[in-house]
């Protein structure tokens, strides 16, 4: 029964080692995602982290800058969004999309 469990242990230290390995990669990787069809583009990183911003001149408007405003937070809430995405996926491979209660994907 000790040998099933000590087995037991070092998978699961595999699977931490792996996850952390995966994580780190993830965190490197960069997606991109826009709003107002283009006129602001953002790039996060799997970190949750924003690496740019992109803006239009035409979409620069003084009279209007709370459209603006929409459109960057239209921006960084889907770049966020996508971010999670990938980093649920790249954990998957590892998980075999199974749940681990703990493991914080989202980082």
């Amino acid at each position: 029964m000790k040998k099933g469990f000590g087995n037991l242990i070092k998978q699961a230290q595999k699977l931490q080692e792996q996850m952390a390995r995966v994580q780190e990669e993830a965190g490197n990787k960069i997606v991109e995602a826009s709003a107002g069809g283009g006129m602001v583009t953002v790039e996060v990183n799997g970190r949750h982290e924003v690496i740019s911003v992109k803006i239009e001149p035409e979409v620069v408007d003084p009279s209007d800058v709370e459209m603006l405003q929409d459109l960057i937070q239209a921006a960084v809430n889907e770049g966020i969004r996508r971010a999670q995405e990938m980093m649920k996926e790249e954990v998957g491979k590892v998980t075999g999309g199974l749940s681990i209660p703990g493991l914080d994907v989202n980082m």
